[in-house]
């Protein structure tokens, strides 16, 4: 049998001999497509070249018109790929790989199906009559006829049964990349894995694209062919390209004569460590089966969105990541008693798997273990009060009320997909625009994994001056690295929504890359000068921005780059690589940046690491990096590197980051800091003149920020702290060391607080005892104990209740609130004392409840002792006001 390392490397070598590209899989996070929460297809680095903006795939010094690759993709949205649906099923993933072959304008259907055939026919040995082909039955509105042409190249160029070509419309069969831009037919391959018992009873035919997991897409060969323009209408491409893409989870599974994906090599080994940590054997109990696909499946979502830069987070990427982890742990919590972190153990064993393929993920094995293990530990300290309160909250109940899962969000952490995992488990509902009334103006958290957003409307309008056609777009000469002024022509302009865009046939110009931001300055005509506002890199091509374009737009330009903001830019950013490499010596060699901004007034740099940097650390790095500027020492910059030698010379390179054939290496003393880079540098690192840490802090789970300044910026913050602790010693006294000083006002300040909180706890005990002499009794006979407690905050209310049920603990319900107008917030406490919960039906939790809701809140607990929170403070009395009638309606 096959294993799927060999059915990977079985497709590579099947395209290889057919002149293809292999080319490296991109990160699941994308760096260059804001419309893309994560990479879902394997087209998506290609994109530039289907949109025309690129002529072909570049690699080893040649370009490519066809390329094949595996791509590890994120789905967690969209049609059939529901999260929810993850380990229910055995084919749904929330990361997956996916085997793909492109067509740059080159061959077309012919090629594409008669390959697809001979890979899994005669390579794979699959059989041809389970197999079935989809193609477009055409499109009445669009136009479009029958794909004729593709059902007889099925017919002539493969021996699939023509009664197994089907034709599907539109939804099935037809692909776009968004509202606008390359679209075409596609011709699906489908595979039926029912015994032959089964495939007699019931035609395959009728199960195809019926959701039938016996019956199933393999490999979708996209023709792209068409322009869908603004208004709807379709016309052809210039260029014809191809673009499959073939889930490999799914392939290896049906190689290996499975019925389910997590049965084939891809799942056993992180399902075999599973059991071990478990102490539980898949395969023997479906609830534990379903907790043990979901963890490992999560676990890779959750591992390579880590390692290719989306740490855990409140918000965009980081969130997805973070739902995705807890949602496993919360499965390996409540399904397999796994109390204790987990899953940062199955990291190694994956890493294992993908060495080859995805080295990415070894590389940064501590890093990626380090930050899924804090995550976990953060997760677990509220995970098991959160599923508590969550019973509480479902108990007698059809729907969990859109203030509950906020709380669940709000105290324990859950995310609203969780509450309602857990929910449907019970039968209950969620009120979910509750939920989201209540999260108000915290940041939309909703699933963005879909199509592009392509803007085509300026395609077409470069007006050419020295250029002939849209391949000379591509050609600005790039000076910077040793000019700030050139004589440059102008190629083509033309007019954006808020300004001009300029490419010249060469440039001073950075653009804006690497974490550098671009340099301004002007472009100069005579007398004529046109201020460069921002040079960006669109699609390939060097980008100038500018507000107007001159008249005589012929003639040549003098292009100048505003020097003194490029030279405090330099000094910040060979600062940069001075703090990587003193970042490495101090913390170790897991550190990595992960995202750096560099300008005329600061950088800022993040970096794997998973605690604070303390500030004797702090010091060091800054110490280490002082030293090397005191050396000054000088740049020495080699461009254009072979990639292979670069790597080979041990240069430090960013992970995910996609490099070309050759690269520019900088170095100063190859000792201590060599990294590929394209940014511009000063000469000697005595330029900088001196260098200071201004903060540290935390970006995501496992990855810390610094930002510092150079040169005079940096004497100015020294100047600015010289000036501070003047002062202190002037409060101080000229005897009086200034950290003993205020270590003294900060311990008395200390003791004031101790003694303040002192005075309210009497204060408020007193205020009991007022309560408790003045409790009411009720028709019913129940002692009511209700009233403000000025100043308490929730944990006084929260001793109060229990004092409250020590002292009177018979017979009796006590309800106390406080407020604070300045936070607006509400605190409320209710308890029943033990009898009457026997006698009655008061719970505690279902009282302050309805109290809270008064006050714009909610909350819950145990039923003798229960809090809640609200957000109107002046509604307060309204709570003692409506306390009978509540409890009459709860008896």
């Amino acid at each position: 049998m096959k294993t799927s390392n060999q059915i990977r490397q079985d497709f590579f070598e099947f395209f290889r001999q057919k002149e293809h590209a292999i080319t490296p899989s991109a990160p699941v996070v994308p760096k260059e497509d804001p419309t893309l929460l994560f990479t879902n297809a394997g087209m998506n680095q290609f994109k530039s070249i289907f949109l025309g903006d690129e002529p072909g795939y570049k690699q080893d010094g040649k370009q490519w018109q066809r390329a094949a690759n595996t791509q590890r993709c994120i789905r967690v949205s969209g049609k059939h790929n529901d999260l929810e649906e993850v380990g229910h099923d055995t084919y749904h993933h929330t990361l997956f790989e996916m085997l793909g072959n492109w067509s740059f304008g080159d061959y077309f259907k012919k090629e594409a199906i008669e390959w697809a055939w001979e890979l899994l026919v005669d390579k794979w040995g699959l059989e041809p009559d389970r197999l079935y082909a989809t193609v477009f039955a055409g499109d009445e509105e669009d136009g479009l006829p029958v794909d004729e042409e593709s059902i007889e190249l099925w017919k002539s160029v493969t021996s699939i049964n023509p009664n197994h070509i089907l034709k599907f419309d539109k939804k099935d069969n037809f692909w776009e990349m968004g509202d606008t831009g390359p679209c075409g037919p596609c011709s699906e391959v489908h595979v039926d894995l029912r015994t032959d018992e089964e495939r007699k009873k019931v035609d395959g035919a009728t199960l195809v694209n019926a959701d039938d997991p016996r019956v199933m897409e393999i490999w979708n060969l996209v023709f792209i062919q068409f322009n869908r323009s603004s208004d709807g209408s379709l016309s052809l491409l210039p260029d014809k390209h191809v673009d499959t893409g073939m889930g490999f989870e799914r392939i290896c599974a049906v190689i290996q004569g499975k019925s389910s994906n997590y049965d084939s090599d891809v799942f056993t080994p992180l399902l075999k460590h599973i059991s071990k940590l478990s102490k539980e054997e898949y395969g023997k109990n479906l609830e534990k089966d379903i907790a043990m696909r979901v963890i490992a499946d999560h676990i890779r979502a959750v591992s390579f969105g880590i390692a290719d830069g989306a740490s855990p987070s409140n918000d965009g990427r980081g969130y997805v990541i973070r739902r995705i982890l807890r949602r496993a742990i919360r499965y390996g919590w409540d399904k397999l008693n796994l109390r204790k972190p987990f899953m940062f153990e199955l990291v190694e064993t994956l890493s294992k798997q993908f060495d080859n393929v995805f080295p990415e993920l070894r590389a940064q094995l501590q890093y990626v273990q380090n930050v899924v293990k804090s995550e976990e530990e953060s997760f677990i300290r509220t995970l098991g009060q959160g599923i508590e309160l969550f019973n509480d909250m479902a108990k007698g109940k059809s729907e969990i009320s859109g203030d509950d899962a906020f709380k669940l969000h709000d105290t324990y952490g859950f995310p609203i997909d969780l509450t309602n995992l857990m929910a449907r488990e019970r039968g209950l509902k969620v009120d979910e625009a509750g939920f989201q009334e209540r999260m108000q103006e915290q940041k939309e958290r909703a699933r963005k994994a879909g199509k592009f957003a392509v803007d085509h409307s300026d395609k077409d309008e470069w007006v050419f001056v020295h250029g002939k056609d849209e391949s000379d777009l591509f050609n600005t000469e790039f000076l910077g690295y040793d000019e700030i002024e050139s004589e440059s022509k102008i190629i083509a302009y033309r007019k954006a929504k808020e300004s001009y865009h300029i490419i010249l046939d060469k440039t001073p110009f950075y653009a804006e890359s690497g974490g550098q931001v671009a340099d301004t300055g002007s472009i100069i005509q005579n007398d004529e000068k046109i201020a460069i506002a921002n040079v960006q890199k669109i699609d390939g091509k060097h980008v100038h921005f500018t507000e107007s374009v001159f008249e005589h737009v012929e003639a040549p330009v003098l292009a100048h780059v505003d020097s003194e903001t490029r030279k405090l830019t330099e000094k910040h950013h060979s600062a940069t690589h001075l703090l990587h490499a003193a970042l490495r010596e101090v913390l170790g060699n897991h550190v990595a940046q992960k995202g750096s901004l560099v300008n005329d007034e600061k950088l800022r740099f993040d970096f794997s690491h998973f605690k604070a940097v303390s500030s004797d650390e702090l010091s060091q790095i800054e110490a280490i990096v002082n030293q090397k500027i005191q050396e000054d020492i000088h740049l020495d910059e080699k461009r254009d590197v072979p990639f292979d030698e670069a790597k080979q010379s041990g240069a430090t390179m960013l992970f995910g980051e996609k490099y070309g054939d050759t690269v520019r290496i900088i170095t100063f003393d190859k000792e201590f800091s060599s990294e590929l880079c394209g940014g511009t540098h000063v000469n000697s690192t005595g330029k900088l003149g001196y260098f200071r840490i201004v903060s540290e802090s935390s970006v995501a789970a496992g990855i810390r920020r610094i930002e510092a300044v150079t040169g005079e910026a940096a004497l100015a913050v020294v100047n600015e702290e010289r000036t501070i602790l003047e002062k202190v010693k002037e409060l101080a006294g000229s005897k009086v060391n200034p950290a003993e000083f205020i270590e003294g006002l900060l311990q008395q300040k200390k003791n004031l607080e101790k003694e303040l909180a002192t005075i309210k706890e009497q204060q408020s005990a007193q205020a009991l005892d007022t309560l408790i002499s003045n409790a009411k009794v009720l028709d019913s006979g129940i002692k009511l104990i209700a009233g403000e407690v000025s100043g308490a905050n929730m944990n006084t209310l929260k001793q109060l209740g229990y004092d409250s049920l020590n002292r009177v603990a018979e017979n009796a319900i006590t309800i106390l609130g406080s407020s604070d107008s300045e936070a607006g917030k509400v605190y409320l406490v209710a308890t029943v004392t033990e009898d009457l919960l026997k006698s009655t039906s008061l719970k505690a939790g279902s009282i302050v409840g309805k109290l809270a809701k008064l006050v714009g809140g909610g909350g819950g607990g145990q039923p003798n002792l229960a809090t809640a929170g609200g957000r109107f403070p002046e509604k307060l009395p309204e709570v003692f006001s409506e306390i009978e009638t509540i409890l009459k309606s709860e008896m």
